[in-house]
């Protein structure tokens, strides 16, 4: 059972299902005792969290690494997952964000080791984490971080994939839709990274105040517990970026509107200035 119900043809339901069967072929390809094994001689990670919150940047900046989407189709058809991450992290980037779905988003674990080897910058593997396979590939791919999506989990398996993520030592990126997702999740003692998306994944629709209405009575308490606050989806320029952080935002996980210019270095430069 899911934290809360879904619409018919919800994309978050669609996605649920078909993550279903990939698992199932996962299961049938890997051994999970075998991926166990390799994740005890893996590189320890680099802190995701402590980047941010050490980021001389205000916001810090997720810069995401992303060929396609649902809703947008190619966003760059001259897509070099490489060559967009260091730029990235030539223009200063606190940490990034790498897309490993293939159906929707044209991503891969592939992609995400690649990045690995020519990057010094934390990693989120930016997937639909339904189970423990998808994590342990994620840390063998050289992820310092996962996305768990809270609408498409029950709070307890929620819970035990979060406490997973943390045991080899990633983050967990838990993210939030609403006020009411985002006090389910509170109840989880070792939340440490919340990211709220502007984005509806029913409708598509974006609306940035989407982070302003989740934080306005909660942002004191996740600051208290020391928790990160990250807004996603739907930011592309300076002032959007200064309104969510009187809200309470600590990073930003910013993709498309950076992937779609043709110069990403001066995209950034852009984006975290507001000059040019």
């Amino acid at each position: 059972m899911m934290l809360k119900s879904v619409k018919a043809h919800n994309f978050l339901e669609e996605i649920f299902s078909y993550k279903q069967e990939e698992v199932m072929q996962l299961q049938q390809h890997y051994s999970l005792q075998d991926l166990q094994s390799q994740v005890e001689n893996a590189s320890a990670c680099h802190n995701f969290q402590q980047a941010l919150q050490q980021s001389n940047r205000r916001p810090s900046l997720i810069a995401e690494v992303k060929k396609a989407s649902p809703s947008r189709g190619i966003i760059r058809a001259d897509f070099d997952p490489v060559a967009i991450a260091q730029a990235y992290q030539r223009a200063g980037a606190t940490c990034l964000s790498v897309l490993t779905d293939t159906r929707f988003f044209q991503g891969s674990f592939d992609n995400l080791q690649r990045i690995r080897r020519s990057v010094e910058l934390p990693l989120l593997c930016k997937e639909f984490i339904i189970d423990p396979i998808q994590i342990y590939l994620a840390r063998l791919a050289g992820a310092d971080a996962v996305l768990l999506i809270a609408s498409m989990l029950s709070l307890e398996k929620l819970g035990e994939l979060l406490c997973l993520i943390q045991k080899l030592g990633m983050e967990a990126l838990v993210e939030v839709h609403d006020l009411a997702e985002l006090d389910l999740v509170l109840s989880i003692p070792s939340l440490r990274l919340v990211g709220i998306n502007n984005r509806n994944l029913a409708t598509f629709n974006v609306d940035v105040t989407t982070t302003q209405t989740v934080l306005a009575d909660r942002s004191d308490a996740l600051k208290n517990r020391g928790i990160t606050a990250i807004s996603e989806s739907g930011l592309s320029d300076r002032s959007q970026l200064d309104r969510v952080v009187s809200w309470g935002v600590d990073a930003v996980l910013v993709g498309e509107s950076l992937i779609k210019q043709a110069d990403i270095e001066r995209a950034v430069h852009c984006l975290m200035t507001g000059e040019g």
